[in-house]
């Protein structure tokens, strides 16, 4: 594995670990009543569990990671990070 390799997958690591924790974060705000940003969790939700399955995939299988799904997955992450800041503005 490349320093490259390492440094995108240490920067990939870390986006995914400040998303999860802004996901908790955001589980715990809708539990105490914000009811309209419900609809937009449920949407944002399957894009989550589609990213994580593939986050985990990537690190399990990192010699046989490829840029390809490396640029799949930031969009992906982009795309789910999008849909948690609409659920906090909702708030």
């Amino acid at each position: 594995m490349t320093e490259t390799n390492t440094d995108e997958r240490t920067r990939l690591q870390k986006e995914f670990d400040l998303l999860r924790q802004t996901r908790d974060e955001l589980r715990v705000q809708l539990h105490l009543g914000a009811v309209e940003a419900e609809t937009a969790w449920d949407r944002v939700e399957g894009s989550w569990y589609q990213l994580e399955a593939r986050v985990k995939r990537i690190f399990e299988a990192a010699h046989d990671a490829t840029e390809d799904v490396e640029e799949a997955t930031q969009l992906l992450l982009e795309e789910v990070k999008e849909g948690y800041d609409r659920v906090k503005r909702a708030l």
